[in-house]
């Protein structure tokens, strides 16, 4: 236990510096997936790591060191101390985190279902009036579909060809369900913020993912660039946007991945980079037995 309890945390920094470099080599929507599930995992186990590090100070408990005197034996020390105090608050504040996330989403999600209230059910894209060019993906749930939320102001700052792609890049928002995806990194993060690069990567990712979908959508890899950067152009004025969760940082990036042809996948860095999402785990179930082993004191 003295070293594997602290695995999940090591392994949290070699993801987080080894994501970006998924995400430029392999294709997007294996990227994300692999991502996605592998900093689930190391979250988890980084929290059940705090846990057992914070749960050594039952042996501080009176009762297991008259025990343990009783019987003759000296107690096991795994941690000092003052590690196992810091994993209580640090679980204390992994626990704020995780709610603070959790219900940002909801709040989110139910504001973004409320733009579309008393629209029917069969709707799928929802046109609002509006001077600002944004375009939204609504998850389904709670009984109501997904939808896809254009302004005005969008679909007047593109061509007809561009607005195919703007409606194929958010259908594969909502077909692939990017945004259980995403809130699925978010939550991780807030569980364990060595993986913030991670979340960096997907978000990013999934936009390339539904690129990628588009393009195919369309058949033209050069139109579905275009479009990119009209909207680019579009966010240049004043004011927010949302088209095409387009930022300056990733219009670049975005435009010349699709004027380069589909990425490959790569399978045997994703495979690894899955792998390294479950090591984390072995090492807090040997860490468990370790400590199962040691509590065989507590007075039960």
């Amino acid at each position: 236990m003295r070293i594997d309890v602290y695995l999940p945390l090591l392994l949290s920094l070699l993801l987080a510096a080894l994501s970006p470099v998924v995400g430029r080599r392999v294709a997007p929507a294996l990227a994300a997936r692999v991502l996605a599930v592998s900093a689930v995992f190391t979250a988890a186990a980084t929290v059940w790591s705090l846990f057992l590090l914070a749960i050594t100070l039952v042996n501080q408990a009176p009762p297991v060191v008259a025990r343990a005197h009783n019987d003759g034996r000296r107690l096991p020390e795994p941690v000092p101390e003052a590690i196992a105090l810091a994993a209580v608050l640090a679980l204390v504040l992994v626990a704020v985190r995780v709610h603070r996330t959790a219900r940002a989403e909801r709040v989110t999600r139910r504001t973004l279902r409320t733009l579309c209230a008393g629209h029917p059910p069969d709707t799928e894209l929802v046109v609002a009036e509006s001077p600002v060019p944004q375009a939204f993906t609504i998850p389904a749930g709670g009984g109501a579909p997904g939808r896809i939320l254009v302004t005005s102001a969008m679909l007047r700052a593109l061509e007809p060809a561009e607005r195919r792609v703007l409606l194929a890049h958010e259908r594969a928002h909502l077909a692939h369900r990017h945004a259980f995806l995403s809130a699925a990194v978010a939550l991780a993060v807030a569980a364990d913020p060595l993986l913030t690069p991670v979340r960096t990567t997907v978000t990013f990712l999934v936009e390339r993912w539904a690129d990628e979908h588009a393009a195919d959508a369309v058949g033209d890899r050069s139109a579905t660039a275009r479009a990119l950067a009209r909207a680019a152009l579009t966010t240049g004025a004043p004011g927010p946007s949302c088209a095409l969760n387009f930022t300056d940082r990733a219009v670049t990036r975005r435009i010349a991945a699709l004027q380069a042809g589909p990425p490959p996948h790569l399978w045997p860095l994703a495979a690894t980079t899955l792998a390294l999402g479950a090591l984390p785990a072995l090492g807090v179930l040997d860490a468990t037995g370790d400590l199962l082993s040691m509590l065989e004191y507590v007075p039960v």
